[in-house]
C-alpha cells in the first residue's frame, strides 16, 4: 500500500480513548472510512454523529457506527474497549475481568477478518491484553500489536526537552518494556543534537545543575497517575499516539515505533508482549530492532518481562 492510498479503520470501544482516536484519525486524513463499534450502540452512534458534523472541515471521510462484522474488512482494527477499574479493585483483578471481556469480544472481531487486517490493542494493561488477543485470535504475531510505550516514549522526549531546553524533535530516546510501572528508560540509546545524553549534559551543564536521570524517569512513569488524579482519565495523547501507529500501518511507512510485540528471544526474553523499537508497516510488525543496551538496562528489561509473565501465568487463557 503506498502513501496515496487511504483505508479503513474500525475502532472497537467508543469511550474517551476510542472517540478521541477517531477524531485524531479524521483530522489527519490518514483514512477515508472510520467505523465505531461499541456494546453501547447509542453511544457509538452519538460519537459518529458528532464527528460527521465536522465533515466540512476535513478531507472527505466516512464516519459511522457499526457492528463487529464491519471490522472484518478494515485495514486496522483498534481495540480500546474494556472495563474500568472499580474502587478497591487490584490491577490483577481488573486484568482478570478484562481478559474475560477479550475472550468474548476478540473472536467476534476476528471471525471473518481479512487476511491482511492488523489488530492494534490499546486497552490497559495493554501488554498482557495484547498477548491475550494474540492467543485468543490465533493470528500470526506480526498482525497483533499493542500501543505499548509509544506514548511513554513521547512523554520521555517531552520531559527531556523540558529539562534540557531543546526542542523535542532534536531529542531521541525510548522507553522500553511494560507500559506501566516497570518501564525502562533506555538511557544508553538516548541522543541529543547528534551526541549521547551524557555528552550533551557534560557540554551544557555543570555537575551541580545536570538533569537528574532518576527524577526524569519518575516524571515519565508517574505522568498518567498525575493526569488521572487531576482530570480522571487520559485520552488526548494516547489518541494521537494511536493515530501515529495507524498511519505507519496504512501508509506502509516502515516507521520505528515502540509498540508492544511478541518477543522471541530478543535480549533473552521469550513468549511475552512488551515494547522494543519495531519496524511498523502494512504487515504490522515487520521486525523488532534489538537496540544495544547497558547491562543494567537489560536486566531491568528482563525484570519488566518477568512482571508481565507473572500476570499472564495468573490468567485462564
Amino acid at each position: 500500500m503506498n502513501g496515496a492510498v487511504r483505508g479503513k479503520v474500525a475502532i472497537v470501544g467508543a469511550g474517551d480513548v476510542g472517540a478521541t482516536t477517531a477524531y485524531a484519525l479524521m483530522d489527519s486524513a490518514a483514512v477515508n472510512d472510520i467505523v465505531l463499534i461499541d456494546i453501547d450502540k447509542e453511544k457509538a452512534e452519538g460519537e459518529a454523529m458528532d464527528l460527521r458534523h465536522g465533515a466540512s472541515f476535513v478531507k472527505p471521510v466516512r464516519v459511522h457506527a457499526g457492528d463487529y462484522e464491519d471490522a472484518w474488512d478494515a485495514d486496522v482494527v483498534v481495540i480500546t474497549a474494556g472495563v474500568a477499574q472499580a474502587p478497591g479493585e487490584t490491577r490483577l483483578e481488573l486484568l482478570e475481568r478484562n481478559t474475560e471481556v477479550f475472550k468474548d469480544m476478540v473472536p467476534k472481531i476476528t471471525e471473518g477478518l481479512h487476511d491482511d487486517t492488523i489488530v492494534l490493542v490499546v486497552t490497559n494493561p495493554v501488554d498482557v491484553l495484547t498477548y491475550v488477543t494474540w492467543k485468543v485470535s490465533g493470528l500470526p504475531p506480526n498482525r497483533v500489536l499493542g500501543s505499548g510505550t509509544v506514548l511513554d516514549t513521547a512523554r520521555f522526549r517531552h520531559v527531556l526537552s523540558d529539562e534540557l531546553g531543546v526542542a523535542e524533535k532534536h531529542v531521541h530516546g525510548y522507553i522500553l518494556g511494560e507500559h506501566g510501572d516497570s518501564e525502562v528508560p533506555a538511557w544508553s540509546a538516548t541522543h541529543v543534537a547528534g551526541g549521547t545524553f551524557e555528552e550533551f549534559c557534560a557540554e551544557q551543564f555543570t555537575e551541580e545543575d545536570a538533569p537528574d536521570r532518576e527524577a526524569i524517569g519518575d516524571r515519565v512513569r508517574g505522568a498518567a497517575y498525575e493526569i488521572i488524579e487531576r482530570k480522571g482519565a487520559t485520552y488526548y495523547a494516547i489518541g494521537l499516539a494511536t493515530r501515529q501507529i495507524v498511519e505507519a500501518i496504512v501508509r506502509d511507512e516502515n516507521s520505528i515505533l515502540t509498540v508492544s510485540s511478541l518477543l522471541q528471544g530478543q535480549h533473552g526474553i521469550e513468549d511475552v508482549y512488551l515494547s522494543l523499537p519495531n519496524v511498523v508497516n502494512r504487515s504490522g510488525i515487520a521486525r523488532t530492532v534489538e537496540v544495544p543496551l547497558a547491562d543494567d538496562e537489560r536486566e531491568e528489561l528482563r525484570r519488566s518481562a518477568k512482571v508481565l509473565r507473572e500476570h499472564i501465568d495468573a490468567l485462564d487463557i
